[in-house]
Protein backbone atom coordinates (compact mmCIF):
# COMPACT_ATOMS: atom_id res chain seq x y z
CA UNK A 1 0.00 0.00 0.00
CA UNK A 2 1.18 3.53 -0.81
CA UNK A 3 1.12 5.58 2.41
CA UNK A 4 -0.09 8.86 0.99
CA UNK A 5 -1.95 11.33 3.29
CA UNK A 6 -4.85 11.63 0.83
CA UNK A 7 -5.16 7.85 0.59
CA UNK A 8 -5.17 7.46 4.37
CA UNK A 9 -7.78 10.23 4.71
CA UNK A 10 -10.06 8.62 2.15
CA UNK A 11 -9.59 5.21 3.75
CA UNK A 12 -10.48 6.49 7.23
CA UNK A 13 -13.45 8.38 5.78
CA UNK A 14 -14.70 5.27 3.97
CA UNK A 15 -14.43 3.10 7.09
CA UNK A 16 -16.24 5.69 9.20
CA UNK A 17 -18.91 5.95 6.51
CA UNK A 18 -19.48 2.18 6.66
CA UNK A 19 -19.72 2.26 10.46
CA UNK A 20 -22.23 5.12 10.44
CA UNK A 21 -24.24 3.52 7.66
CA UNK A 22 -24.42 0.25 9.57
CA UNK A 23 -25.80 2.06 12.63
CA UNK A 24 -28.24 3.97 10.42
CA UNK A 25 -29.34 0.77 8.68
CA UNK A 26 -30.09 -1.01 11.98
CA UNK A 27 -32.16 1.93 13.18
CA UNK A 28 -33.72 2.37 9.75
CA UNK A 29 -35.00 -1.22 9.71
CA UNK A 30 -36.49 -0.72 13.19
CA UNK A 31 -38.21 2.43 11.97
CA UNK A 32 -39.54 0.67 8.85
CA UNK A 33 -40.95 -2.19 10.92
CA UNK A 34 -42.45 -0.19 13.77
CA UNK A 35 -43.44 3.11 12.14
CA UNK A 36 -47.09 4.12 12.67
CA UNK A 37 -47.71 7.84 12.35
CA UNK A 38 -51.29 7.40 13.56
CA UNK A 39 -50.10 6.06 16.89
CA UNK A 40 -49.33 8.24 19.90
CA UNK A 41 -47.51 5.52 21.78
CA UNK A 42 -44.16 5.99 23.49
CA UNK A 43 -42.61 3.66 20.94
CA UNK A 44 -43.75 5.86 18.05
CA UNK A 45 -42.49 9.00 19.78
CA UNK A 46 -39.13 7.31 20.32
CA UNK A 47 -39.01 6.32 16.65
CA UNK A 48 -39.75 9.91 15.60
CA UNK A 49 -36.87 11.18 17.72
CA UNK A 50 -34.62 8.42 16.36
CA UNK A 51 -35.45 9.14 12.74
CA UNK A 52 -34.46 12.78 13.20
CA UNK A 53 -31.07 11.69 14.56
CA UNK A 54 -30.57 9.06 11.84
CA UNK A 55 -31.51 11.51 9.08
CA UNK A 56 -29.01 14.04 10.40
CA UNK A 57 -26.22 11.44 10.46
CA UNK A 58 -27.12 10.19 6.99
CA UNK A 59 -27.11 13.72 5.60
CA UNK A 60 -23.44 14.03 6.54
CA UNK A 61 -22.66 10.53 5.26
CA UNK A 62 -24.34 11.11 1.90
CA UNK A 63 -22.66 14.49 1.56
CA UNK A 64 -19.31 12.79 2.12
CA UNK A 65 -20.22 10.33 -0.66
CA UNK A 66 -20.63 13.27 -3.03
CA UNK A 67 -17.35 14.89 -2.05
CA UNK A 68 -15.36 11.66 -1.89
CA UNK A 69 -15.82 10.97 -5.61
CA UNK A 70 -13.89 14.10 -6.54
CA UNK A 71 -11.35 13.53 -3.76
CA UNK A 72 -10.77 10.03 -5.13
CA UNK A 73 -10.29 11.26 -8.70
CA UNK A 74 -8.01 14.07 -7.49
CA UNK A 75 -5.93 11.58 -5.48
CA UNK A 76 -5.70 9.12 -8.38
CA UNK A 77 -4.47 11.92 -10.63
CA UNK A 78 -1.86 13.07 -8.12
CA UNK A 79 -0.52 9.53 -7.63
CA UNK A 80 0.19 8.92 -11.32
CA UNK A 81 3.79 10.12 -10.98
CA UNK A 82 4.53 7.13 -8.71
CA UNK A 83 3.88 4.56 -11.43
CA UNK A 84 5.94 3.84 -14.50
CA UNK A 85 3.89 4.40 -17.64
CA UNK A 86 1.11 6.46 -16.03
CA UNK A 87 0.51 10.01 -17.25
CA UNK A 88 -2.73 10.77 -15.41
CA UNK A 89 -5.43 9.12 -13.31
CA UNK A 90 -6.12 6.69 -16.16
CA UNK A 91 -2.84 4.91 -15.53
CA UNK A 92 -3.25 4.99 -11.74
CA UNK A 93 -6.70 3.38 -11.96
CA UNK A 94 -5.29 0.73 -14.26
CA UNK A 95 -2.57 -0.23 -11.76
CA UNK A 96 -4.72 -3.17 -10.64
CA UNK A 97 -8.10 -4.73 -11.41
CA UNK A 98 -10.06 -2.77 -8.78
CA UNK A 99 -9.45 0.78 -10.01
CA UNK A 100 -12.06 1.21 -12.73
CA UNK A 101 -14.78 -0.90 -11.03
CA UNK A 102 -14.26 1.30 -7.96
CA UNK A 103 -14.66 4.47 -10.04
CA UNK A 104 -17.89 3.22 -11.63
CA UNK A 105 -19.26 2.20 -8.24
CA UNK A 106 -18.41 5.60 -6.75
CA UNK A 107 -20.29 7.33 -9.59
CA UNK A 108 -23.35 5.11 -8.98
CA UNK A 109 -23.23 5.83 -5.25
CA UNK A 110 -22.80 9.53 -5.99
CA UNK A 111 -26.07 9.56 -7.91
CA UNK A 112 -27.92 7.49 -5.30
CA UNK A 113 -26.61 9.61 -2.43
CA UNK A 114 -27.72 12.77 -4.22
CA UNK A 115 -31.23 11.39 -4.76
CA UNK A 116 -31.40 10.30 -1.10
CA UNK A 117 -30.50 13.81 0.05
CA UNK A 118 -33.26 15.24 -2.15
CA UNK A 119 -35.83 12.80 -0.77
CA UNK A 120 -34.70 13.52 2.77
CA UNK A 121 -35.00 17.27 2.21
CA UNK A 122 -38.54 16.86 0.91
CA UNK A 123 -39.43 14.53 3.79
CA UNK A 124 -38.37 17.12 6.38
CA UNK A 125 -40.74 19.63 4.77
CA UNK A 126 -43.79 17.47 5.58
CA UNK A 127 -45.24 17.48 9.07
CA UNK A 128 -45.96 13.72 9.04
CA UNK A 129 -42.67 12.36 7.59
CA UNK A 130 -44.47 11.32 4.36
CA UNK A 131 -41.38 9.85 2.67
CA UNK A 132 -39.98 8.01 5.67
CA UNK A 133 -40.45 4.53 4.23
CA UNK A 134 -39.23 5.45 0.76
CA UNK A 135 -35.96 6.97 1.92
CA UNK A 136 -35.20 4.07 4.27
CA UNK A 137 -35.95 1.51 1.56
CA UNK A 138 -33.49 3.44 -0.63
CA UNK A 139 -31.02 3.35 2.26
CA UNK A 140 -31.31 -0.46 2.36
CA UNK A 141 -30.33 -0.48 -1.33
CA UNK A 142 -27.46 2.00 -0.88
CA UNK A 143 -25.72 0.38 2.10
CA UNK A 144 -24.57 -2.82 0.31
CA UNK A 145 -23.23 -0.73 -2.57
CA UNK A 146 -21.26 1.52 -0.20
CA UNK A 147 -19.87 -1.54 1.60
CA UNK A 148 -18.86 -3.02 -1.76
CA UNK A 149 -17.26 0.31 -2.68
CA UNK A 150 -15.24 0.26 0.55
CA UNK A 151 -14.11 -3.30 -0.17
CA UNK A 152 -12.99 -2.26 -3.66
CA UNK A 153 -11.35 0.83 -2.19
CA UNK A 154 -9.30 -1.16 0.33
CA UNK A 155 -8.43 -3.82 -2.26
CA UNK A 156 -7.37 -1.17 -4.76
CA UNK A 157 -5.13 0.91 -2.52
CA UNK A 158 -3.71 -2.04 -0.60
CA UNK A 159 -2.70 -3.51 -3.95
CA UNK A 160 -0.83 -0.40 -5.09
CA UNK A 161 2.97 -0.52 -5.06
CA UNK A 162 5.45 1.97 -6.43
CA UNK A 163 7.14 -0.65 -8.60
CA UNK A 164 4.00 -1.37 -10.63
CA UNK A 165 4.24 -0.71 -14.36
CA UNK A 166 0.92 0.43 -15.78
CA UNK A 167 -0.40 1.70 -19.12
CA UNK A 168 -0.65 5.29 -20.28
CA UNK A 169 -3.99 6.84 -21.19
CA UNK A 170 -3.07 6.86 -24.86
CA UNK A 171 -2.92 3.09 -24.80
CA UNK A 172 -5.98 2.53 -22.61
CA UNK A 173 -8.26 4.78 -24.69
CA UNK A 174 -6.97 3.72 -28.07
CA UNK A 175 -9.58 2.67 -30.68
CA UNK A 176 -7.28 -0.18 -31.69
CA UNK A 177 -7.49 -1.96 -28.31
CA UNK A 178 -10.33 -4.11 -26.95
CA UNK A 179 -12.61 -3.09 -24.11
CA UNK A 180 -15.32 -0.58 -23.20
CA UNK A 181 -12.95 2.41 -23.20
CA UNK A 182 -11.70 1.52 -26.67
CA UNK A 183 -15.23 1.06 -27.99
CA UNK A 184 -16.22 4.50 -26.71
CA UNK A 185 -13.08 6.03 -28.20
CA UNK A 186 -13.87 4.44 -31.55
CA UNK A 187 -17.39 5.88 -31.76
CA UNK A 188 -17.68 8.00 -34.94
CA UNK A 189 -17.50 11.67 -34.01
CA UNK A 190 -20.26 12.88 -36.37
CA UNK A 191 -23.13 10.66 -35.15
CA UNK A 192 -21.97 10.99 -31.53
CA UNK A 193 -21.99 14.79 -31.76
CA UNK A 194 -25.48 14.67 -33.28
CA UNK A 195 -26.70 12.36 -30.48
CA UNK A 196 -25.15 14.57 -27.79
CA UNK A 197 -26.64 17.86 -28.95
CA UNK A 198 -29.99 16.24 -29.79
CA UNK A 199 -30.48 14.67 -26.37
CA UNK A 200 -29.36 17.85 -24.62
CA UNK A 201 -31.79 19.96 -26.66
CA UNK A 202 -34.60 17.49 -25.96
CA UNK A 203 -33.81 17.57 -22.26
CA UNK A 204 -33.88 21.38 -22.23
CA UNK A 205 -37.27 21.41 -23.96
CA UNK A 206 -38.69 18.77 -21.61
CA UNK A 207 -37.34 20.70 -18.61
CA UNK A 208 -38.84 23.99 -19.74
CA UNK A 209 -42.17 22.26 -20.40
CA UNK A 210 -42.11 20.71 -16.94
CA UNK A 211 -41.29 24.02 -15.26
CA UNK A 212 -44.13 25.72 -17.12
CA UNK A 213 -46.83 23.03 -17.00
CA UNK A 214 -45.74 20.84 -14.09
CA UNK A 215 -46.19 17.74 -16.27
CA UNK A 216 -43.80 15.15 -17.67
CA UNK A 217 -41.62 14.76 -14.60
CA UNK A 218 -40.73 11.14 -15.29
CA UNK A 219 -39.96 11.87 -18.95
CA UNK A 220 -37.70 14.76 -18.02
CA UNK A 221 -35.93 12.66 -15.40
CA UNK A 222 -35.34 9.82 -17.89
CA UNK A 223 -34.04 12.28 -20.49
CA UNK A 224 -31.67 13.87 -17.99
CA UNK A 225 -30.21 10.45 -17.18
CA UNK A 226 -29.92 9.63 -20.88
CA UNK A 227 -28.13 12.95 -21.37
CA UNK A 228 -25.70 12.02 -18.61
CA UNK A 229 -24.87 8.66 -20.22
CA UNK A 230 -24.50 10.08 -23.73
CA UNK A 231 -22.41 12.98 -22.44
CA UNK A 232 -20.06 10.53 -20.69
CA UNK A 233 -19.62 8.62 -23.95
CA UNK A 234 -19.20 11.90 -25.84
CA UNK A 235 -16.42 13.02 -23.52
CA UNK A 236 -14.33 10.05 -24.61
CA UNK A 237 -15.51 10.01 -28.21
CA UNK A 238 -15.01 13.64 -29.25
CA UNK A 239 -15.22 16.30 -26.50
CA UNK A 240 -11.77 15.64 -25.03
CA UNK A 241 -10.24 15.77 -28.49
CA UNK A 242 -11.14 19.44 -28.81
CA UNK A 243 -9.54 20.30 -25.47
CA UNK A 244 -6.33 18.48 -26.35
CA UNK A 245 -6.50 19.55 -30.01
CA UNK A 246 -5.32 16.07 -30.89
CA UNK A 247 -7.46 13.67 -32.95
CA UNK A 248 -6.09 10.59 -31.15
CA UNK A 249 -6.13 11.60 -27.46
CA UNK A 250 -9.41 10.32 -25.98
CA UNK A 251 -8.47 10.30 -22.26
CA UNK A 252 -11.18 11.79 -19.99
CA UNK A 253 -8.71 12.36 -17.13
CA UNK A 254 -5.95 14.56 -18.58
CA UNK A 255 -8.42 17.49 -18.71
CA UNK A 256 -8.32 17.43 -14.90
CA UNK A 257 -4.74 18.66 -14.94
CA UNK A 258 -3.30 22.16 -14.68
CA UNK A 259 -2.25 22.28 -18.35
CA UNK A 260 -5.93 22.44 -19.30
CA UNK A 261 -6.98 24.81 -16.54
CA UNK A 262 -8.58 22.03 -14.47
CA UNK A 263 -11.55 22.34 -16.82
CA UNK A 264 -12.36 18.67 -16.29
CA UNK A 265 -13.56 19.34 -12.75
CA UNK A 266 -16.01 21.97 -13.98
CA UNK A 267 -17.28 19.65 -16.71
CA UNK A 268 -17.77 16.74 -14.32
CA UNK A 269 -19.37 18.85 -11.58
CA UNK A 270 -21.94 20.29 -13.99
CA UNK A 271 -22.60 16.89 -15.57
CA UNK A 272 -22.94 14.94 -12.31
CA UNK A 273 -24.86 17.76 -10.63
CA UNK A 274 -27.34 17.89 -13.50
CA UNK A 275 -27.81 14.13 -13.36
CA UNK A 276 -28.57 14.20 -9.63
CA UNK A 277 -31.09 17.05 -9.84
CA UNK A 278 -32.70 15.49 -12.92
CA UNK A 279 -33.09 12.11 -11.22
CA UNK A 280 -34.32 13.86 -8.08
CA UNK A 281 -37.07 15.56 -10.09
CA UNK A 282 -38.43 12.19 -11.16
CA UNK A 283 -37.91 10.61 -7.72
CA UNK A 284 -40.25 13.21 -6.20
CA UNK A 285 -42.99 12.83 -8.79
CA UNK A 286 -44.98 10.29 -6.74
CA UNK A 287 -44.75 12.55 -3.66
CA UNK A 288 -47.16 15.03 -5.28
CA UNK A 289 -49.92 12.74 -4.02
CA UNK A 290 -48.82 13.15 -0.40
CA UNK A 291 -51.19 15.53 1.36
CA UNK A 292 -48.51 17.27 3.42
CA UNK A 293 -46.28 17.80 0.36
CA UNK A 294 -48.81 18.95 -2.25
CA UNK A 295 -47.59 22.53 -2.06
CA UNK A 296 -43.95 21.73 -1.34
CA UNK A 297 -43.02 19.15 -3.98
CA UNK A 298 -44.08 21.05 -7.16
CA UNK A 299 -41.96 24.03 -6.11
CA UNK A 300 -39.01 21.82 -5.18
CA UNK A 301 -39.29 19.91 -8.45
CA UNK A 302 -39.25 23.11 -10.48
CA UNK A 303 -36.11 24.23 -8.66
CA UNK A 304 -34.45 20.89 -9.34
CA UNK A 305 -35.49 20.94 -13.00
CA UNK A 306 -34.18 24.49 -13.33
CA UNK A 307 -30.88 23.43 -11.75
CA UNK A 308 -30.63 20.56 -14.24
CA UNK A 309 -31.23 22.89 -17.17
CA UNK A 310 -28.67 25.42 -15.91
CA UNK A 311 -25.99 22.80 -15.19
CA UNK A 312 -26.47 20.93 -18.47
CA UNK A 313 -26.59 24.22 -20.35
CA UNK A 314 -23.29 25.25 -18.75
CA UNK A 315 -21.77 21.90 -19.77
CA UNK A 316 -23.06 22.22 -23.33
CA UNK A 317 -21.86 25.82 -23.68
CA UNK A 318 -18.38 24.91 -22.42
CA UNK A 319 -18.21 22.08 -24.94
CA UNK A 320 -19.63 24.18 -27.79
CA UNK A 321 -17.28 27.10 -27.22
CA UNK A 322 -14.30 24.76 -27.18
CA UNK A 323 -15.44 23.09 -30.39
CA UNK A 324 -15.82 26.46 -32.08
CA UNK A 325 -12.49 27.96 -31.04
CA UNK A 326 -10.23 24.88 -30.95
CA UNK A 327 -7.67 24.43 -33.70
CA UNK A 328 -9.11 21.05 -34.61
CA UNK A 329 -11.63 19.79 -37.13
CA UNK A 330 -12.98 16.26 -36.82
CA UNK A 331 -14.38 14.19 -39.66
CA UNK A 332 -16.51 11.08 -39.37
Amino acid sequence: MILHPAVLSLLIGSLLTCFMLLLALVNGVRILVGWDMGSGSERQLALERRTYLVSTILSYVMSFQLISLFLFIFTADRLHSLFSGAMCAAGTLNANGFGYPLLILKVVNFLLAGVWLILNHADTRGFDYPLIRVKYVLLVAIVPLVFLETFFFCSYFLGLHADIITSCCGSLFSPEKEGVASELASLPSGPTEAAFFSVMATTFIAGLYFCRKGKGGYVFSALSFASFLIACASLISFICLYYYELPTHHCPFCILQKEYGFIGYILYITLLGGAVTGLGTGALQFARRKKSLRLVVPTLQKRLATATIVLYLAFTLLVSCRMIFANLTLRG
